[in-house]
């Protein structure tokens, strides 16, 4: 995918590219309003009505639904706005594809943190303000976490089904799952799979809740731990690891690809992915996420699939195989002897 960008060599696609931040926080407190859900619930309304439900002034708010106008995000007809087609599928909550989870983690902690990018690339500090303990033990910031984590696994589950060929395997564990969304689009697209997540024992209750919901409670089990400092205790054919490794330093991320080694029955399969660097520039998208790491790690960032290749080789893996992954992601396939 090829993202379009303003011409910099014109100032006036300079100063716009400078005010692309506006944008992106125009669609960021749409989503905080729940205005796509409003719209897709009640239909199209008008300024006025829009005002009412979500308890505005009404100063500026003409020029806001104009703005998401533009940005083809609304659609206006006849003095009434409404949904355009993606955000009618993906902003809606509650829908099965709502990517929206990210984006309100993303207004929450990423925006203000992309305002202290300065002091982060002069200390290498990160500036979300909290370390992760402080997510894991505060509830209702833990269900913002997964929420966001489950829009992400939501676009690349469905792909990563189609990436592999799950037939030879009968279990699969996924290392750092959160609740296990994308444990439970695997597992509900290859019945004949046992599953497995592991990750830290907050997660367990919000996992439970989240099994009930999709019709797979007794199908995927958890196993609550820290990998670093417990182990995975339990083995599968096919581990996967998705946007984990990019949370930690190289030294840390070679470690894990060590741990999800052990936890790979023989002749099993490790399926890694993150948004993955070439040697040279990348895409624009996954610079910003590992600046994203920056922000919001101790130590995380992006990394060149020669990396994970060569973690994979020394950890012990006989064979990998690269493949991309979606519009951004790459997927890393490690096989271990039998």
């Amino acid at each position: 995918m090829t993202l379009t960008t303003p011409d910099v060599s014109t100032p006036s696609g300079i100063i716009r590219m400078a005010n692309m931040f506006c944008d992106a926080k125009a669609l960021l407190t749409a989503v905080e309003f729940g205005l796509f859900t409003h719209l897709h619930r009640h239909g199209p309304a008008t300024e006025e009505d829009v005002r009412a439900h979500l308890g505005l002034h009404g100063r500026g708010l003409a020029d806001f639904l104009d703005l998401l106008t533009a940005l083809g995000l609304l659609v206006r007809e006849n003095g009434t706005y409404r949904n355009a087609e993606g955000p009618d599928r993906f902003l809606v909550a509650d829908h099965r594809d709502y990517v929206g989870g990210f984006l309100q983690r993303s207004n929450r902690n990423l925006y203000p943190a992309w305002g202290r990018l300065s002091e982060a690339l002069r200390t290498g500090e990160q500036q979300s303000g909290s370390h992760f303990e402080t997510v894991t033990n505060n509830p209702g910031i833990l269900r913002q976490f997964v929420g966001m984590m489950d829009a992400l696994t939501q676009v690349i589950g469905p792909e990563l089904v189609k990436s592999f060929d799950w037939s030879r395997s009968s279990s699969v564990l996924d290392i750092g799952g959160a609740r296990g969304n994308l444990a439970s689009i695997v597992v509900a697209a290859q019945p004949h799979l046992t599953g497995h997540v592991f990750d830290l024992p907050a997660m367990e209750p919000l996992f439970t809740e989240h099994m009930a919901e999709r019709g797979l409670t007794g199908r995927v089990e958890f196993h609550g731990g820290d990998f670093f400092d417990d182990g995975v205790p339990v083995t599968a054919d096919v581990v996967t690891m998705g946007h984990v490794l990019h949370d930690w330093d190289r030294d840390r991320r070679e470690q894990l690809v060590r741990t999800a080694f052990d936890a790979v029955n023989p002749g099993g399969y490790l399926l890694a992915y993150d948004r993955m660097l070439d040697e040279g520039p990348a895409y624009v998208e996954n610079l910003v996420i590992s600046l994203d790491m920056l922000l919001v790690t101790d130590g995380g960032s992006e990394y060149p699939v020669s990396e994970l290749l060569g973690h994979a080789e020394k950890a012990g893996f006989v064979s990998t195989e690269v493949l991309p992954l979606g519009e951004f992601d790459t997927l890393v396939i490690a096989h271990k002897a039998p």
